[in-house]
Order: C-alpha cells, then structure tokens, then sequence
C-alpha cells in the first residue's frame, strides 16, 4: 500500500518533503508559564512525529499583544528562540522538516493575558463573544478595541521581527496564519472589519493587512519556504462574512502572485463539518493557486490517498491523529489501526497525553 502517491515525495516551494503527510498544527498550552517558550518536553514531542513530510507548529504568538490563550508559545523572545532550537535540532535530527506556524490573536483574547490588563485589538471594537483559556477556566473574550491605523504599521514590523526569530531558531520555513477568526482573518471579513480608511470597506482594502504581513516574511524568508493558512466557509471564533467566496477568491489571488511554498486550506468549519455553504466553491478558490495545495479537515486514510491521486490536494494535514499517533504515517503506510485519543490531555498538562502514545513497534514489543 506504500506505492500510493500519498507517501511520495514532493517540494513545496523550496522545502523537500518526503511523504505528503502534513502534521497539522495544534495547540497543546504546554509553553513555560512563566515565558511562553518551549522546552525538551516539546522537542521530544515533535520529534517522535518527524516521520511526517512537514510537521506544522502549534501556532506560535508573534508579541505579547498576539496572546490569546494561556500557556501558548511565542517566539519574540532570546527564551523563545532558544527553546524552538531545541525543537528544530530534535526534528531535523530524525531527518524531519519543521514551519513554525505565525499567529496574533487580535480580539480572541481576554485582559487578564494581555499586557497590564488591557484591551484586545481588533480591526474594529466589535466582541468576538467566543472563548479562551484564562490559566484557570474557559471564559468570555474580552471586548477590543479598534486598533489605531498608526499601530498597524507596528503589528507588521512584529511579524518581520517573529519571522526572523524563526530563522534563527532553525525552522525550515513559516507558515502565516490567517485562518479562524484570528487578526489577519478579522481584518479579511466585513462582519468584522468595519473600518473606514484603507483597510476597510472593499475586499482590496480588507486585504491590505494580509498583504503588508506577507511582504515582510516573504522578505525575510523568500516565497519558497512561506506558506499561509486560510478558512474560507469556517465560522471559528465567530467569524462570518458576506460574500466569502469574493473575499476568499481575492485572498487566493493575491497570494498566488508571491509564489509561495503551498496554501493550506481548511475545508468547511474547523474541527467541524466538513460542508461547504452555497455560493462556496472550494475547488474554485485551489485552482487560483499554482504552488502545492494543502487540504485540511478531519481526512481518514481512504480519503487522503484519494484527495491527492485525482489531484484535488498535494498535501494533507492530519491534526487529531497526529496528536495520539507519533508514527501516524507508518500507520498510513501500513493501513494499522490508531491509537485511540484521550480528550481530557489535550490543553495543558504534562507528558500524560503528550510524549507517551506508544508507537506500533512499542505496541509489538509490550504484547509480546
């Protein structure tokens, strides 16, 4: 069964990857609390996943202000940077490719994670009246407050500066997210952005944004090794937007032109239905681009090696079974049964649920 194109190699962009099986990035909330950077305990946990063509990070805030959840990584600080070598040694030792995925949260936050207490910011003070992780409980986002033109021209210069973090921290690339009712997506839908200057009103201007943090990493790293992630038809954190098949479809366009490494998409809603609403048309929105295509939302084996022999995909990210499967493609490779997923280890904690699902070959071993 490993004759399938699925575990075939492949270059995305600048990137060589082995197989097409993308680790999808997931947030764990095991970051120090004390400085939100990484340690061994995250190294040993990707590397037991290296077996994968391109492991994606957890998403990873881009300043202090880009928080959102508690125990979250960033990488805008000496501890941060130091601390995602450890993890990009550990991956490349095991012959893996690593992309640190890039995030500000924008209005999905609350005061208590922000700096001194304050606002979140947004492209306009409109609540999310979603969740987040405070360090104790799930509670109510906090309301935000329309971000300044003049501060925006300082979130871009922070994403340049994250960017440049990443590459001395060793990653093979970045991927911008722009996905789930986070900043950048905030600043792309008119339910969310109603602003009226530059980067507001029609979609060229919505996408102002998008486009100002994609020149900078893309100054800093090169096209070939920054992709970028989307959720056209997802209503994450609350999001919505009137037309998103005209938002989407200028998104796509615009970022075909840099010639990027790959765009990964979210199929339907996030971690939900994979359905697309009418007027969507996500085979539409992936013929715009020209660079590898990334499919994102709850694949099984039957439907990855389909998806990418018709062509429809070039990658595909797995998230969940990543998380419970360090060997998830010799499981692929070899049509094995999965581990099975204890929920309750997913946000926070320590190795339990983290760095000690069992390998088939462990598995073998301890039967035996």
């Amino acid at each position: 069964m490993a004759d399938e194109k699925l575990f075939s190699g492949i270059k995305a962009g600048a990137i060589e990857l082995k197989n097409r099986v993308v680790m999808a990035p997931l947030t764990r909330n095991r970051a120090r609390a004390e400085d939100d950077s990484v340690q061994e305990l995250q190294a040993k946990y990707y590397a037991q996943r290296a077996g994968a063509g391109l492991i994606i990070t957890e998403a990873s805030q881009i300043s202090p202000q880009g928080k959102g959840y508690a125990w979250t990584p960033g990488i805008y600080s000496e501890a941060q940077i130091d601390g995602w070598k450890k993890v990009t040694e550990a991956v490349h030792a095991k012959d893996g490719k690593i992309v640190i995925q890039l995030w500000h949260v924008g209005r999905i936050s609350h005061y208590s994670l922000q700096q001194d207490g304050g606002a979140p910011v947004a492209p306009s003070a409109i609540g999310a009246k979603a969740k987040t992780f405070d360090g104790e409980q799930f509670v109510e986002t906090s309301e935000p407050r329309a971000l300044a033109i003049e501060e925006i021209a300082g979130i871009v210069a922070d994403y340049r500066r994250a960017a440049e973090n990443a590459k001395e921290a060793g990653f093979d690339g970045v991927e911008v997210h722009a996905a789930n009712g986070y900043l950048i997506d905030q600043f792309l839908r008119d339910e969310s952005n109603r602003r009226e200057d530059e980067y507001g009103g029609p979609v060229e201007n919505r996408a102002r944004f998008l486009k100002e943090v994609m020149d900078v990493v893309v100054d800093v790293w090169g096209a070939d090794r920054v992709g970028v992630r989307l959720s056209p038809f997802s209503d994450a954190n609350n999001i919505s937007d009137s037309d998103p098949q005209a938002t989407f479809t200028h998104a796509v366009k615009l970022l075909n032109g840099y010639g990027l490494a790959y765009l990964h998409l979210v199929e339907g809603q996030t971690g939900g239905p994979r359905d697309i609403p009418e007027g969507g048309d996500l085979k539409a929105l992936y013929e715009l681009f020209d660079g590898a295509k990334m499919g994102n939302n709850a694949y099984d084996r039957e439907m990855a090696v389909e998806a990418v022999e018709t062509g429809a995909v070039d990658l595909v990210a797995f998230g969940r079974p990543f998380i419970s499967n360090p060997d998830l493609v010799n499981r692929l490779e070899k049509g094995a049964a999965l581990n099975e997923l204890d929920p309750t280890t997913l946000y926070g904690g320590n190795e339990k649920g983290y760095t000690d699902y069992p390998a088939l070959e462990e598995k073998a071993v301890a039967a035996e």
